[in-house]
């Protein structure tokens, strides 16, 4: 089983399933964006959000209201 940090495990054949065709080029630039990126969505994933309550009454269409 590939590690989830690994995009280089999934991204290829992934994009290949879709029949999206892509360069070395695009590759890269994949590969980049996921490094720059990937270390602080695993941090998100692991953040513990048990504690914070759910806004009450959201509504998704506005942002939320200034308290």
């Amino acid at each position: 089983m590939p590690e989830p940090g690994d995009p280089e495990a999934f991204v290829p054949a992934g994009l290949a399933s879709l029949g999206i065709e892509f360069d070395e080029v695009e590759q890269a630039v994949m590969r980049a964006a996921h490094e720059t990126y990937w270390p602080a969505i695993a941090e998100l994933l692991e953040l513990n959000l048990s504690s914070v309550d759910p806004e009450p009454a959201a509504d998704l269409s506005r942002p939320p209201e200034a308290r």
